[in-house]
């Protein structure tokens, strides 16, 4: 078994793409801390107001297929350059927006340049280090969103009601341009993959021929809306139905991240061996948590205890739900990680929207977590059939690395090579908003 390198083996550029994936992050997520005080100054609805969250997802959709395969051919530090330029510059024209309209393009517009930096940076990232260290790095970026839902989305919520909700655009903006200033600085150029190694669009697209792919997708989408389809609304439902004071909302935010965090470790580590018991497991324990948070979200202490074990489970399905595709989709090395990540975001596209239509129909904030209970349990029928195909078929397809083609192998991997196939797939789990 090969040694494990040094931690100091990384370069510091990939803990600089780790800073910029916060600043991404927190700018994906902050809404859900600050939709009141947004709502109440642009005089719209709570569910107008949800629907900016869809925005960015939407852009997420359209923006990491089609990025991935537009740039494959483009210098990437110029192309990280020039997408995290046009990010910071969404944030300012979020900031500044005079209306919602302009607020709601804004949000689009960072959410495809959000969706090319996690494309290519994700391919920058494993080019700066050996094979052995490919998953650590990938444990980085992907460690920017996980402390961007412990503390920035946190962070930007408070700063969002003591100086307007604003400041945390003008915050995230402000992070981009020191993410900016170190992507100069220390991202060294590096060369477009050739010959073998020349990604082949037309090859990977082959995939979506596939059933497996769709149900994965499938399976994905629904998660993500379910989870969603609370956690855009989870402010008010905190203040207008668990009666708690908007000064908590930022720390039940923290601590849904602190539980995210936990269930991506968990799931991490049981994935392996166990990947479709943790598909199972996870979504259907999410679907208890919603279903029991409907029914007690008039008590305190219940929707805050429920919040974090909603980050815990869904969570612990992320890094299956990532090596699930990676597997069926071994023929795409590039698409691999953009169709996770757009799957993701049509369900924190889904989740939102169907969350305030609940809403628009009078049914109140607690119908949010109905909302997500059904999508949960459409995602557990999906996973079962998806189950019921793969033992039917007895197919065994596994790609080696979610983020380079040049670490593509067949099928007939040998063990050790399956090994750091899981491994990669593992690494990039929390990607799941990607």
């Amino acid at each position: 078994m090969p040694a494990q390198p040094d931690r100091s083996s990384l370069p510091i550029a990939v803990y600089i793409l780790g800073l910029s994936v916060f600043a991404l992050g927190t700018s994906e997520f902050m809404l859900s801390g600050i939709l009141q005080p947004l709502a109440r100054d642009l005089n719209v609805s709570i569910p107008q107001a949800g629907l900016l969250v869809s925005a960015f997802a939407i852009g997420m959709v359209v923006g990491a297929p089609v990025l991935a395969a537009a740039t494959l051919r483009l210098p990437r530090r110029t192309t990280l350059i020039a997408l995290l330029a046009v990010f910071g510059l969404g944030q300012v024209a979020g900031a500044l927006a005079p209306s919602y309209g302009v607020l709601f393009v804004s949000r689009i517009v960072s959410a495809l340049a959000c969706a090319g930096f996690w494309a290519v940076g994700a391919a920058v990232a494993v080019s700066l280090v050996p094979v052995t260290a490919r998953a650590r790095a990938m444990a980085v970026m992907v460690g920017g969103l996980s402390i961007a839902n412990i503390a920035g989305v946190p962070a930007g919520a408070l700063l969002g009601q003591h100086a307007g909700w604003r400041a945390a655009f003008w915050a995230v903006a402000g992070l981009a341009a020191i993410g900016l200033v170190g992507v100069i600085a220390l991202v060294p150029r590096t060369a477009v993959p050739t010959g073998e190694d020349r990604p082949q669009l037309r090859r990977e697209l082959t995939i979506y021929k596939d059933k497996q792919v769709w149900l994965a997708l499938t399976a994905t989408a629904l998660n993500g809306a379910a989870v969603f389809a609370l956690f855009s609304y989870l402010s008010p439902l905190l203040t207008d139905t668990a009666g708690l004071a908007e000064s908590w909302v930022p720390t039940v935010l923290a601590l849904f991240g602190v539980g995210a965090l936990t269930g991506t470790f968990i799931g991490g580590r049981i994935a392996d061996a166990h990947l479709f018991g943790t598909l199972f497991g996870g979504i259907a324990a999410s679907t208890v948590v919603l279903a029991v948070l409907a029914l007690t979200a008039h008590s305190p202490v219940a929707a805050i205890a429920l919040s974090l074990m909603l980050g815990v489970t869904a969570f612990t399905t992320a890094p299956a739900l990532n090596a699930r595709m990676f597997n069926v989709a071994n023929a795409a090395p590039t698409l691999a990680g953009a169709t996770t990540t757009a799957a993701f975001n049509i369900g924190n596209t889904l989740g939102p929207w169907l969350g305030g239509l609940a809403i628009g129909a009078g049914w109140g904030y607690p119908s949010v977590a109905w909302t997500g209970a059904a999508l949960a349990a459409a995602a557990v029928i999906t996973t079962a059939l998806a189950f019921r195909l793969h033992r039917a078929t007895n197919q065994s397809r596994l790609i080696a690395s979610s983020v380079t083609p040049a670490a593509q192998t067949t099928a007939t991997a040998q063990p050790a090579e399956t090994a750091e196939a899981v491994r990669t797939a593992k690494a990039t789990g929390a990607a799941g908003h990607h």
